[in-house]
């Protein structure tokens, strides 16, 4: 053991891409091929320069030309390349050849897996920057059967060779990851960018499949994309599987409701509903061309500092069981949200709002760290042809209702807020349930931990049941109700 000084802290010395690479080539029974499109092959060519290559690389192969490629993989649907399916449809060919061509019998400790790629990198104008898909098809044990670990990135670098070799880097950790950290899929999260700056390529997708993944939830493992910073928004289905952002967004109009959703209630409802009733008729929006999103902030899911996962699985399965599609971003403002639609649609976006948030918009000092200010917010949040849909607010007390008309916003801003209300921008949600506006997440979620009734009347139809069958929120509400 090295000296040790006082002082010291511990740290984890992270193995350099030539060791990984050495490392995997030096075990015997790691053997498989490399199939990558569009950037080279910047992966496998570490394993080459590293040594003893020829016991691990059975093929090297980059299908470049698309006839050619068409010709190994077969045509895809929607004639696309760069694209999950024709990943999948990569690893699984490779995977079968290797199996049809490296006899079992002759080699029965050997360790089978297939990475590839198929990714587009800069253009010439320079104008988009690139993405690609990125997976891995292994064997962790002889004969075992295959598990897969499959990503999305996009770049950030404005180099095409750049771009390669930062994608060269990311294949070997992935490799690397796939068999010496399976067992330890956060880390192994964190281990994909060993040698990379986060500012070089973003990964804002990730699925495990397969054996040695069976005890991992991807919603969590999208949550550790935002924890570790490697994204700015995940988003899942409500099947509860991750889908990429680009592929649901792209070309859509979006419509999207912010909350706590801690639980989601008969009002969280009821705005969704009317405000899509008001969306679709507004003449710019088609129903099949509409994308209704719920979000939540990651600075929702916190408790004391620390990120909640439990809560967060709370929510989600309640919002996915309502069939709705569930993001959850680092986007404290809205004109970061609104500007994130905007990377993937040009079309109407909508933005259902109560009261509380929309005169936090027009406060000053969330735009502090902008040089422009309110103003630079304001020309990223209603650059495009954006909506923002109000739902009114009922006060306990005096039963006066508040609406865009009434809503007091800081004096200084009151002429900008009048601009917007006047130019169309701001619009009420008129054909309310007045008879849900009392309702609020966190007054259910106290009903819930004191026993008290009446609180299942406050949720959507099956919400209340959910809650009781898989004790959310920390609470055995069967035990503390007395009820089935």
């Amino acid at each position: 053991m090295g000296v040790t000084l006082p002082g010291d802290n511990d740290f984890e010395s992270v193995p350099s891409i030539k060791n990984k690479s050495l490392r995997i080539n030096l075990n015997r029974n790691i053997y498989g091929t490399f199939a990558e499109i569009g950037a080279g092959q910047e992966t496998v060519r570490h394993f080459f320069r590293a040594g003893g290559a020829s016991g691990t690389i059975a093929k090297a192969m980059s299908a470049y030309d698309k006839d050619f490629s068409d010709a190994v993989y077969g045509v895809q649907d929607d004639g696309r390349y760069v694209t999950e399916a024709r990943l999948k449809r990569m690893l699984q060919h490779e995977s079968d050849l290797i199996e049809e061509r490296i006899a079992r019998d002759k080699h029965p400790e050997k360790m089978f897996f297939t990475y590839a790629n198929t990714v587009a990198t800069i253009d010439f104008a320079k104008k988009y920057k690139g993405h690609g898909w990125v997976g891995i098809k292994f064997q962790a044990a002889p004969l075992e059967e295959y598990s897969e670990i499959i990503l999305h990135v996009r770049f950030k670098e404005t180099d095409a060779r750049l771009q390669q070799i930062t994608l060269g880097i990311l294949g070997v950790n992935l490799i690397y990851g796939a068999f010496y950290k399976h067992d330890q899929p956060k880390k192994l999260l964190k281990y994909l960018y060993d040698h990379i700056d986060k500012d070089k390529i973003e990964i804002d997708m990730i699925n495990f499949d397969g054996p040695r993944f069976k005890q991992v939830d991807n919603r969590l493992m999208s949550l550790q994309l935002l924890r570790n910073d490697m994204t700015e928004a995940v988003m899942f289905g409500p099947d509860g599987k991750n889908i990429l952002s680009a592929r649901i967004l792209y070309k859509k109009n979006v419509l999207a409701l912010r909350g706590s959703f801690r639980p989601v209630t008969k009002v969280n409802m009821d705005m969704y509903e009317t405000a899509k009733a008001m969306f679709i008729k507004s003449g710019k929006v088609k129903e099949d061309k509409l994308e209704t999103i719920f979000e939540i902030t990651l600075s929702n899911l916190k408790a004391q500092g620390e990120i909640d996962e439990e809560d967060f699985m709370h929510r989600a399965e309640l919002l996915c069981s309502l069939g709705q599609t569930v993001m959850i971003s680092n986007f404290k403002e809205y004109y970061r949200l609104v500007e994130y639609f905007n990377n993937y649609t040009k079309e109407r976006i909508g933005l259902v709002m109560g009261v509380n948030n929309l005169v936090d918009i027009f406060d000053t000092k969330y735009y502090t760290h902008l040089s422009g200010g309110i103003l630079e917010a304001f020309g990223k949040l209603f650059f495009k042809d954006l909506r923002v849909y109000l739902y009114p607010m009922i006060d306990a007390e005096t039963g006066e209702l508040t609406t865009s008309d009434n809503i007091k916003v800081h004096p200084r801003m009151k002429e900008l807020y009048k601009f917007f209300k006047y130019n169309g921008r701001v619009i009420d949600i008129e054909d309310y349930n007045k008879e849900v506006m009392h309702i609020f997440s966190r007054e259910v979620l106290r009903m819930i931990a004191d026993g008290e009734e009446g609180w299942r009347e406050m949720l959507p139809p099956g919400i209340a049941d959910l809650i009781d069958e898989q004790n959310l929120f920390g609470c055995n509400t069967v035990d503390l109700l007395g009820t089935s």
